[in-house]
């Protein structure tokens, strides 16, 4: 039989610089890249501003993690789960899908007529006997 090599550490990103990979690179490569357009651009006040907060904006994304993934997949998340219907109701006769106020009715398309019950609460007691007994009761 053919031996494999399984790879492990999968998760783990490949370091380049020291303790930084090569994502972490290169976000704080565009932001230093923002930040430098924006010197060549505004007057010094505006520029420290922009600066201030696209560093805090890269180190956000680069280094901070929620629940153990990047912050950039926490914010896709945050940003899917809030343009989502909040309220769902099932409704088991109709079709709609109404967008107005924000509902998702999930629906069957046809509704089969129900079985009718065989099996009666007297019937069902007798047949529980049949089985208790292995057999040796018959029944009626």
């Amino acid at each position: 039989m053919q031996q494999f090599t399984v790879p492990q550490f999968i998760d783990i990103e490949s370091k380049i610089i020291g303790p930084i990979t090569t994502r972490q690179f290169v976000i704080f490569l565009g932001s230093a890249l923002v930040i430098g357009i924006s010197y060549r651009l505004f007057d010094f006040a505006l520029f420290l501003t922009i600066a201030i907060i696209v560093f805090i904006i890269a180190t956000l994304f680069a280094f901070v993690k929620v629940n153990g993934r990047p912050f950039h997949f926490f914010l896709l998340n945050a940003t899917q789960t809030l343009r989502r219907p909040r309220l769902r109701v099932w409704n088991n006769n109709t079709i709609m899908n109404n967008k107005e106020k924000n509902i998702d009715v999930v629906t069957k398309i046809e509704r089969k007529p129900e079985p009718k019950e065989y099996y009666k609460k007297s019937r069902l007691a007798e047949v529980a006997l049949i089985v208790d007994t292995k057999g040796r009761y018959r029944g009626e």
